[in-house]
């Protein structure tokens, strides 16, 4: 039978390590949270939106014509990517402008583009 190399063959738990990194875990709540951001991020459709806002601050019209999407499509997105807090938005006059919620978001998607960018 081969073994499979990446399956540990003692059972030994080092109680040390094991106590520490439970202590500095976050809480199951935070972890869901992050589970569901991660969620956000990962429909391509919202990628290729925060792509553009990471550029600059756009309205659905800008966003919808730059993805050649409907306003919408764009719209909707919009609303998820609003209420998980990963963008923002300010009213001028008739039109509503969306930028990235704050640097937390910009560097986000700049670490994955730079680990993407690495391992091709």
């Amino acid at each position: 039978m081969k073994k499979n190399s990446e399956l540990c063959e003692c059972n030994v738990v080092h109680e040390g390590v094991v106590d520490k990194v439970r202590a500095a875990m976050p809480s199951e709540e935070l972890l869901a949270d992050v589970a569901e951001l991660f969620k956000v991020f990962g429909d391509s459709t919202r990628t290729r939106i925060l792509s553009a806002l990471f550029e600059a601050e756009l309205c659905v019209c800008d966003i919808a014509s730059l993805l050649n999407m409907t306003k919408s499509a764009v719209s909707h997105q919009l609303r998820i990517l609003r209420q998980t807090k990963i963008v923002k938005n300010r009213r001028s006059g008739k039109e509503v402008y969306y930028s990235l919620d704050d640097g937390h978001i910009a560097q986000i998607y700049k670490t994955a583009l730079e680990h993407l960018k690495h391992t091709h």
